[in-house]
């Protein structure tokens, strides 16, 4: 099937060389698209940065997010209108104001399909737009990943913390019924953290407190934070359940698959556990 050029959505009498297209990817702490889809004033202050040079230097800017899993697959962010320039360099030196007049009903839910060309995230919007097609448009606008199902959780701890400050109730219904026990595990370094979720405090609860205080309160993670840094730490870490039980399990049988896991993944001798 033929793909939607992207002009076909586009306002009549919109004009191209009045437009940047902000690509916005992974600046190595955060995904543009869980920016865009939880915090609509830090998505503002993505477009309202500067580097060095002056890219942002026409009317307006016709941002887009990256998405996780594809990275020729963009959401849309908005057009801003650029009100004023300042010469501030690695700074939020422009400020800009959200046109929802633009093609406000698509923002979070048009899916633009485009393969970037070089590393440049700012571009004059007539030399990619002839490449940009629709690839969708979402009933809902985007509000961050759905939940995959208890034996699919393999997120980072940004992921959790996007999920966590949307209260996701797809995600809090699916985790706060349940005790369980998870593995946090470095990625970089392959270790691993084995903890529960037991008595009155449902999975949901516990990993809520992680994303609020990065470590959950254990000494090994709390090294670890202090030793590698907050955003290694947010990067890196992920997230996964090994087990889970209704609410009525006894604690007991969740300590003993604790310890168990701790066991098998040698997460005393290997790992971040201090017990």
């Amino acid at each position: 099937m033929e793909a939607i050029p992207l002009t076909a959505l586009l306002p009549e009498g919109l004009d191209p060389t009045a437009y940047k297209v902000h690509f916005a990817v992974w600046n190595q702490i955060k995904h543009p698209i869980d920016v865009l889809a939880t915090n609509q004033e830090e998505w503002q202050g993505w477009n309202s940065w500067r580097s060095v040079n002056n890219d942002f230097n026409r009317e307006f800017i016709f941002s887009l997010a990256q998405n996780k899993h594809d990275a020729t697959l963009w959401l849309f962010g908005g057009i801003w209108e650029v009100l004023e320039r300042r010469p501030e360099q690695r700074a939020h030196s422009y400020t800009v104001t959200l046109r929802e007049d633009l093609m406000g009903p698509f923002i979070r839910r048009l899916y633009i399909r485009h393969e970037r060309s070089g590393r440049n995230i700012r571009r004059t919007m007539e030399s990619v737009l002839p490449t940009m097609t629709v690839s969708s448009i979402l009933e809902e606008p985007f509000a961050g990943e759905p939940f995959p199902g208890h034996d699919r959780i393999n997120h980072s701890l940004a992921d959790l913390q996007a999920v966590v400050s949307q209260a996701r109730a797809d995600w809090r219904i699916a985790l706060e019924s349940m005790k369980g026990v998870y593995v946090i595990h470095d990625k970089e370094t392959g270790q691993r953290y084995v903890g529960s979720a037991y008595g009155d405090t449902g999975v949901w609860q516990r990993w809520a407190t992680y994303a609020l205080t990065l470590h959950g309160g254990n000494i090994g993670l709390r090294e670890l934070v202090e030793e590698k840094g907050e955003e290694y730490y947010r990067t890196n870490m992920r997230f996964a359940l090994l087990e889970y039980w209704s609410m009525r399990t006894a604690d007991d049988h969740v300590l003993e698959r604790e310890s168990y896991w701790k066991d098998v993944l040698h997460a005393r001798s290997l790992g971040h556990n201090k017990n």
